[in-house]
C-alpha cells in the first residue's frame, strides 16, 4: 500500500499518475497567486496538460525535501528544467498535501521561478 509521503512525492516530483487512485473526488488543488482546481477529474486533466507541457523537458531537481505526519505532507523542491531547445529555469515550489481517510483532500502549491530562461544555472 502505498503511504501519504509516497503519494506526496510522486505528485511532487511530476509522476501524477501514480497519485490519481488516491485523490479524493472533491480534492482541491490551490496554486496560491492563481486558481484553484476543484475536483478529481479537473485535476487530472490539469496534471495531464503539465505533462504534456514538459514532454522532452529534462527534470533535475535540486532540492527535494519532505516533512510528514499523520494527516499532512509538505514537499519542498528546486527543479532545474530545460527544454528541448536548451532553455533552463529553475523553479522552487512547496506543496503541501492534506489528507482525509488516506485520500489527497487538498494540495496547495506556492511556486516561485528562481532564475530567468536561459540563465547560467551551472552554479546552482
Amino acid at each position: 500500500m502505498i503511504t501519504p509521503t509516497q503519494i506526496a512525492e510522486a505528485f511532487s516530483g511530476h509522476r501524477f499518475k501514480e497519485t490519481y487512485d488516491h485523490l479524493a473526488p472533491d480534492v482541491r488543488w490551490i496554486l496560491v497567486g492563481g486558481e484553484t482546481i476543484h475536483g478529481r477529474d479537473r485535476v487530472i486533466d490539469t496534471c495531464e496538460q503539465t505533462v504534456a507541457e514538459l514532454a522532452g523537458t529534462t527534470t533535475e531537481f535540486l532540492r527535494f525535501v519532505t516533512i510528514a505526519d499523520k494527516q499532512a505532507v509538505a514537499v519542498d523542491t528546486v527543479g532545474r528544467y530545460r527544454s528541448p531547445d536548451e532553455e533552463t529555469s529553475i523553479v522552487a515550489s512547496c506543496d503541501i498535501y492534506e489528507f482525509q481517510q488516506g485520500a489527497v483532500a487538498t494540495i496547495t502549491s506556492y511556486t516561485v521561478e528562481l532564475t530567468a530562461p536561459n540563465a547560467d544555472t551551472s552554479d546552482a
